[in-house]
């Protein structure tokens, strides 16, 4: 079953490469992962959908909260949350083909980024299972070429996040109490 993990953490190297790490260490599959940073360029956000069974979900998260760098492991799979991808669809279509693919790109809301004599780029953003929909109507018209983000998530639930500041390592205990304070 799939899981979609919202995760902030330093904008740091080797900090993607650790969260990687303990998914491949533990055998889960991940199905899409995409990462960027926030607005405060020192903090990034990453968006992971694992394949995991349901009984080890709480487990997923508290290994990642463990983590270096990870500052917080949320998961979003079946809490309020707006979840998105984003599809590029290349359509090669011949001249008589083309106002109907505008009209099928209409309806999925989709937009033409690209138009050439032989067809278009379209880029259509929602759900997976929309997209697919999508996707599967665009190859009726002809050779298509797609490429597609993973999913990206934010969450609706209103608890304000509490952030420490990182704890230098090898800092003595009296220093991380100044810290935390």
């Amino acid at each position: 079953m799939q899981q979609i993990i919202s995760l902030l953490m330093e904008n740091k190297p080797g900090a993607l490469m650790r969260v990687t790490g303990l998914l491949s260490q533990r055998g889960y599959n991940i199905e899409s992962l995409t990462v960027a940073r926030t607005l405060d360029a020192t903090l990034s956000r990453m968006t992971i959908v694992v394949d995991v069974e349901a009984s080890i979900r709480a487990q997923v998260i508290k290994q990642m909260n463990k983590l270096i760098n990870v500052l917080q492991a949320t998961d979003v799979t079946e809490g309020p949350a707006v979840n998105q991808e984003l599809v590029l669809v290349r359509v090669r279509t011949n001249q008589q083909s083309r106002t109907a693919v505008l009209k099928e790109a209409e309806i999925f809301h989709a937009r033409v980024v690209d138009s050439t004599l032989e067809g278009f780029v379209l880029e259509a953003t929602g759900d997976s299972e929309k997209l697919d929909e999508f996707i599967d109507v665009m190859r009726s018209y002809g050779e298509i070429e797609i490429t597609r983000s993973g999913v990206v998530s934010m969450s609706l639930d209103n608890r304000k996040l509490k952030l420490s500041p990182p704890i230098p390592r090898g800092a003595a205990p009296e220093e991380v109490l100044e810290l935390q304070s």
